[in-house]
C-alpha cells in the first residue's frame, strides 16, 4: 500500500463519516491535493538530502577501503567508480568506452575481444559524484597530457560491411600492463581481506574445477528430459531443492532429470573477483558445468527473477534444444522511445528514494558500491556470529 493511500485512509477514519454532503467532500477533495503534493515535496527533498549524504559517504568510504586494502594487501583494485579507462583486473580485462557505451576488452594470448556490458555499470550519475569525477578528471588531464598511446581494437565476430573499427585512446601505463597481461597464467585465487574464510564460502577456491555446483537428482541414465533450475539475484540452488525437489513425486524423480544449479558469484559456486559476471560469463559456465558434462541435449527451464534473463538467453543460444520456459517473475520494464534502455530501467528499479523500504534498499544496492561493500562487510563476512544469534533467539527453530 502506497503512502497516498495510507493518508486516505487516515483522513477518512479521522472523518469518521460514510457519507459526507457535497461541499464537505470538495473541501476534502482539495484538501487531499494539498496533503498529497505537501507530501511528496517532502518526500522529493527527503530522498534528495538523503542520497545527496549517500553520496558523499560512498566516496569517502571508496578513499577508506583503498587505504585499507593498500595497507593489507599492498594494492587495490580500481572499483566502478573510478575512470572506465583506468579500469583493469588481474585476468587481463580492460573497460574502455566509446560514445557512452560501454566494452570489456579481454585479453588471451592470441587475440582481443570486446564484450558488451552494460553502461550503469560505470555510468551511475548523481550530483557529487559528477563533481567530484570532473575536477579528477580535469587534474589527471593536466597532469598526463600528451603522454598517451592510441589501441586498436577488433571486435572477435566478423564485422559487417560498411562498419568502423573502433579506436581507443587509453594511457601509457594501460597499454603496458596490457602487454604484460598476454600470455600470463591464471593465479589461484585468493581471498581478500573483507571476505569470509569460512569452509563453505572458501571451498571453490580449493577444488580444481573451475565449474558451478550443481545439485542433479533422478536416473543417472537419460530418463524423458531434463529440466534446468536456475535461480534468482541474493539466492541459491536451495531455492529450488528446500522447496520444489521435496515435492516431487517418486515418478517425477525417476523419470525426469533434475538440475539446480548455483550460479557464478552465489552459494558454492566460484566467486572470482576478476570476473564482471557477463551474461556470456554466466551461459559460459552453465554449458560448462551442465550441458556438457551431463550431455545434456534438450531440455527444460524453470527460473526465477535474474535467472528468467539468462534462460531467455540460452534459449535464444540453443533455440532446438530448450522444449519449454517457465519464468517466474521476469524482470521486464517497458521502455519508451528515444530513451536509453539501461539508464532506464535502472532509475525504475533504483528510482533513489528513501520509500518504500524496498525501493530504498534496491536503490542503496544499485547506486552505492562501497556502501555495499561496507553492509556486506559487516554481515557476510560475520554470517557465522549472525546465524548463531539468530539460533540462540528462536532456540534453535
Amino acid at each position: 500500500m502506497s503512502l497516498y493511500s495510507c493518508l486516505w485512509g487516515l483522513i477518512f477514519c479521522l472523518k469518521g463519516v460514510a457519507v459526507m454532503p457535497i461541499s464537505e467532500r470538495a473541501v476534502m477533495g482539495k484538501t487531499m491535493m494539498v496533503l498529497t503534493l505537501t507530501v511528496r515535496v517532502l518526500h522529493d527533498a527527503v530522498s534528495f538530502i538523503a542520497f545527496s549524504f549517500l553520496d558523499i559517504l560512498d566516496l569517502v568510504l571508496c578513499f577508506a577501503f583503498k587505504a585499507v586494502d593498500l595497507i593489507v594487501e599492498a594494492e587495490w583494485k580500481p572499483c566502478y567508480c573510478t575512470s572506465a579507462k583506468e579500469a583493469i583486473t588481474s585476468c587481463g580485462k580492460i573497460l574502455v568506452s566509446e560514445q557512452g557505451e560501454s566494452k570489456i576488452v579481454c585479453l588471451t594470448s592470441t587475440k582481443l575481444r570486446l564484450e558488451e556490458i552494460s553502461d550503469t555499470l560505470y555510468a551511475r550519475t548523481s550530483l557529487v559524484s559528477e563533481i567530484s569525477k570532473s575536477t579528477v578528471n580535469e587534474l589527471k588531464r593536466i597532469k598526463v597530457e600528451g603522454k598517451s598511446s592510441t589501441v586498436t581494437v577488433q571486435p572477435s565476430e566478423k564485422m559487417k560491411k560498411g562498419t568502423m573499427r573502433s579506436t581507443f585512446t587509453v594511457n601509457s601505463t594501460i597499454v603496458e600492463m596490457l602487454q604484460g597481461k598476454i600470455g600470463g597464467q591464471h593465479s589461484h585465487p585468493i581471498s581478500r581481506w573483507s571476505d569470509c574464510d569460512c569452509k563453505f564460502c572458501t571451498s571453490w577456491t580449493t577444488s580444481s574445477k573451475e565449474t558451478l555446483f550443481v545439485r542433479a537428482e533422478g536416473p543417472k541414465e537419460k530418463g524423458k528430459g531434463d529440466v534446468l533450475f536456475i535461480h534468482g539475484f541474493i539466492s541459491s540452488s536451495a531455492f529450488w531443492t528446500e522447496t520444489l525437489f521435496p515435492n516431487f513425486s517418486n515418478a517425477a524423480k525417476s523419470t525426469y532429470r533434475l538440475f539446480a544449479i548455483d550460479l557464478l558469484g552465489f552459494g558454492r559456486s566460484p566467486k572470482p573477483a576478476d570476473s564482471l559476471y557477463t551474461l556470456r560469463d554466466h551461459l559460459d559456465m552453465i554449458e560448462r558445468s551442465v550441458l556438457e558434462p551431463y550431455e545434456v541435449k534438450s531440455f527444460h527451464i524453470v527460473a526465477h527473477s535474474l535467472g528468467c534473463i539468462l534462460a531467455l538467453a540460452l534459449a535464444v543460444k540453443h533455440p532446438d534444444s530448450v522444449k519449454s520456459l517457465t519464468l517466474l517473475a521476469p524482470p521486464y520494464y517497458k521502455v519508451p522511445k528515444g530513451v536509453l534502455a539501461t539508464q532506464h530501467v535502472m532509475r525504475q528499479v533504483a528510482p533513489r528514494r528513501v520509500w518504500p523500504l524496498i525501493t530504498f534498499g534496491a536503490s542503496i544496492a544499485c547506486w552505492y558500491e562501497h556502501i555495499s561493500r561496507a553492509i556486506c562487510l559487516v554481515i557476510c563476512k560475520n554470517h557465522r556470529l549472525w546465524l548463531f544469534l539468530t539460533k540462540l533467539v528462536t532456540r534453535n527453530r
